[in-house]
């Protein structure tokens, strides 16, 4: 396989996954390498598909041809293998998986270079997050904590990224803030990167998809 799967992970509904997936991708395949373009494809392997939703939003609004992005959906162990395809033709296949599943997860996880796991800063998203570390842990895979929606002044936001540092799994220096920008571009099918460039955002979101792409060795 010559590209990277990317999968991102959370049992506890509500904490960015669709979101986190989204920008991730806009933002790998707005690297510019060497030689040529990244090719990024997005897998949506949750049934509520917000990301389906999100990229027919996309095509609406850049045409099926200006997405710069390939979609495609899963389930269960399909996903594995779908995965698998993908990244032979792909620089980077990042999937989008369900939350509240071990057994919808799991393939996922199973067939990643590196599972990203947004984490809210509070007491629940921490103790709710425990159950995903430990299905990483099991598969053996790579993982990234992703400190999402964070209040940058805010003592509860210092306290709970101390506690996630002490988890015991690597967690990325670049913490997302909590932005209503994110809603608003996503209903648009875009991202903060395109719909306010140069924004102190979208400076965040490039810096996270530049620490994936340095813990998957590109």
């Amino acid at each position: 396989m010559s590209g990277k799967i990317i999968t991102v992970a959370q049992q506890k509904g509500g904490s960015g996954k669709t979101t986190l997936a989204a920008h991730l991708a806009v933002a790998l395949a707005q690297h510019s390498v060497p030689g040529g373009k990244v090719r990024v494809a997005l897998l949506d392997c949750d049934p509520q598909g917000s990301l389906g939703e999100w990229f027919e939003a996309r095509e609406t609004t850049l045409g099926e041809d200006g997405t710069g992005l390939t979609f495609r959906t899963a389930s269960g162990w399909g996903a594995r293998r779908e995965a698998r395809s993908l990244v032979r033709d792909y620089s980077f296949v990042v999937i989008d998986t369900p939350p509240k599943s071990d057994v919808e997860s799991r393939p996922a996880i199973e067939a990643a270079h590196l599972v990203a796991v947004p984490v809210q800063p509070t007491p629940i998203d921490l103790w709710a997050t425990q159950p995903t570390l430990d299905m990483i842990a099991k598969e053996g895979t790579a993982s990234l904590l992703v400190i999402n929606r964070a209040q940058s002044r805010a003592a509860l936001t210092q306290e709970i990224g101390a506690a996630i540092m002490a988890l015991g799994h690597p967690a990325a220096q670049t913490r997302l803030g909590n932005r209503v920008g994110y809603a608003a571009s996503m209903g648009k099918g875009l991202t903060l990167l395109e719909t306010v460039p140069g924004s102190k955002g979208a400076h965040e979101v490039e810096a996270l998809a530049a620490e994936f792409r340095r813990s998957l060795g590109d």
